[in-house]
């Protein structure tokens, strides 16, 4: 037995038999015995099942998420790489436009890769 076996069914134990005990008096023996046995039902299952190698409280968990925490449509999204390179040159030439205070040309122009970082009109 595991660890997680023994904790569930000690559980199961300590709040089933003293129910047992005290439904006896109030009820007839076989009354008494099936709702010990519904109340120790859940520990038991706690303890044995599993699927897909989850427990059952993970099950559960799973299935609470996706019927009610969770919505319902999920609509598909994507971040279009293209589109981001279409956005962000537009981004480039909107700031060109204010640092040189041109008009954006239509086609971008490359950066000046020469190791010579002075004006156009210093030259």
């Amino acid at each position: 037995m595991t660890k997680r076996q023994l904790i569930c069914f000690g559980s199961g134990a300590l709040i089933g038999v003293p129910l047992f005990f005290m439904l006896r008096t109030h009820i007839s023996n076989s009354a008494a015995a099936m709702t010990m046995i519904v109340v120790m039902l859940p520990f038991f299952l706690l303890a044995m099942y599993e699927k897909n190698g989850q427990p059952l409280e993970r099950i559960i968990r799973n299935i609470i998420q996706v019927c009610f925490l969770r919505p319902k449509v999920r609509p598909y999204e994507t971040n279009n790489f293209y589109a981001v390179l279409e956005r962000q040159a537009n981004l480039d030439k909107e700031v060109h436009a204010i640092v040189y205070g041109k008009k954006t040309h239509t086609r971008r122009t490359p950066p000046d890769r020469g190791g010579n970082r002075k004006s156009k009109k210093a030259r």
